[in-house]
């Protein structure tokens, strides 16, 4: 990730700080007898905040997470917590959530765990549930499996982004392309973990439909993320989806890629002004991740962007 690098504090207490400033405040016990190896890399998005963290022993953490949830991600080891009377034990393929304000405690984090925690303001949060689900009185769950097709292909588009950013730290400093990139990994993160009856809206229908893409298209380079979509729609994301692909056959945001990749394609067909680029003419259209562009273009036109410049 791209804030902080791997860091080597002297001792406990300095780990404890360190880590309270990155991602939540905490009270932090070493279960170990032996120096800390803190591996800590985190990375801010808007209204969310990636953190990877590894204490290197074992250790107790507790915390109430203020103003924020936290979705802690084992990716090697375990997790054993309780909040609210509630035990948990979160290893790799699963995640536990902490809710905002409440006494969390997990008593024992593994020598070998490392956790990517995804930190979410609370009330972004609940307000992208409502507009995703429909509903305001939603809550997470305590944990939440991602060894599901959803929760899978919500890790991977994290994954996604944390390599893009990685590749160019200054996309995250750019306000409209973190807020895009946030946008999109809290709406397929709601969708991933809330269950069908969560969502209570029926079907969209086909004028539904034409209501959201007269919108699309009136400026397709707006930061468009399916909650927005499916708030014009008046419907939820996932009925908004199934809309999509039952009268149009792709996704939303498959729709969307083409029709900016359809407004880049004039573009740079239009003409080779000295200072035109490919990036600028990308960035322009509100394309954020230039390698998948670069090859979803590719396959449409059967060309690179820069090949269409050129010509």
């Amino acid at each position: 990730m791209a804030e902080d690098s791997t860091r080597h504090p002297s001792d406990w207490d300095e780990v404890e700080e360190v880590v309270s400033h990155a991602y939540f405040s905490h009270d932090l016990t070493p279960l170990e007898k032996v120096e800390p190896r803190l591996n800590l890399r985190t990375l801010p998005l808007g209204p969310i905040r990636l953190a990877r963290i590894g204490w290197g022993a074992e250790a107790s953490v507790h915390s109430s997470h203020p103003g924020a949830y936290a979705v802690n991600i084992p990716l090697s080891g375990t997790i054993e917590s309780i909040a609210s009377g509630v035990e948990t034990e979160s290893g790799v393929g699963q995640a536990t959530v902490f809710e905002p304000d409440i006494d969390a405690t997990i008593r024992r984090w593994s020598g070998d765990c490392e956790i990517v925690g995804v930190k979410l303001e609370r009330d972004y949060l609940h307000r992208e549930m409502a507009r995703i689900l429909g509903r305001p009185d939603l809550h997470l769950p305590p944990q939440v499996d991602l060894s599901t097709d959803a929760g899978q292909s919500w890790m991977a588009l994290l994954r996604s982004v944390i390599e893009q950013l990685k590749s160019d730290e200054s996309l995250w400093h750019n306000p409209l392309v973190a807020d895009q990139l946030s946008g999109a990994l809290t709406s397929s993160f709601i969708l991933a973990v809330m269950p069908d009856d969560a969502d209570p809206t029926g079907g969209a229908r086909p004028r539904i439909i034409k209501r959201v893409l007269d919108r699309v298209h009136d400026d397709p380079s707006l930061p468009w993320t399916s909650a927005d979509m499916a708030e014009v729609a008046g419907v939820s994301v996932r009925r908004l989806q199934e809309g999509f692909r039952e009268y149009l056959g792709v996704c939303p945001r498959d729709y969307l890629l083409d029709l900016r990749l359809s407004r880049i394609h004039e573009e740079l067909s239009a003409g080779s002004g000295r200072n035109l680029s490919v990036t600028d003419v990308a960035l322009k259209w509100g394309i954020t991740h230039t390698g998948r562009f670069s090859a979803a273009y590719k396959r449409k036109y059967g060309v690179a962007p820069s090949a269409t410049l050129r010509s």
